[in-house]
């Protein structure tokens, strides 16, 4: 007879299906979600906190109305089409195709309008583009 105590064997608890079973409810999840909320965010832009806006040599300054009328460099433009402004960043951009083209929009601007904006720094070869914001701060003080 064998009275000696047999050796107590731990239970092991194998975690890696456990994981892969999460993955598998986590990625079916993410593609059953539905994002409706969008909808229901008011939003008002542009503000955001950036750094002070540096004086740059290369600058196409493109403004754009509330209403859709577009300025560059200080100068309004009559027309409203893409070829107009097109010609008129051509004509701005001393520092040829490494111009940098700021396009300082209102608030309230149509979409459209600065899309025409950066279609229209495309026809001209200016590909570095950026847009003006206010700061949360100056925005409070309005």
């Amino acid at each position: 007879m064998n009275f000696r105590p047999r050796p107590k064997e731990e239970p092991e608890i194998n975690l890696i299906p456990f994981i892969d079973v999460l993955l598998v409810i986590l990625i079916f999840l993410m593609l059953t979600t539905t994002y409706s909320k969008f909808t229901e965010l008011q939003l008002t832009l542009p503000v955001a906190d950036a750094q002070a806006q540096r004086d740059y040599p290369k600058e196409v300054i493109v403004a754009v109305s509330s209403d859709g009328r577009y300025s560059v460099q200080g100068t309004a433009l009559g027309a409203r089409s893409v070829d107009a402004i097109a010609q008129a960043l051509a004509e701005a951009a001393k520092a040829g195709k490494d111009s940098v083209v700021i396009i300082t929009a209102d608030a309230a601007a149509p979409h459209q309008s600065v899309i025409n904006v950066m279609e229209a720094a495309r026809r001209s070869g200016l590909s570095q583009i950026t847009f003006a914001t206010q700061s949360s701060a100056q925005a409070g003080k309005r």
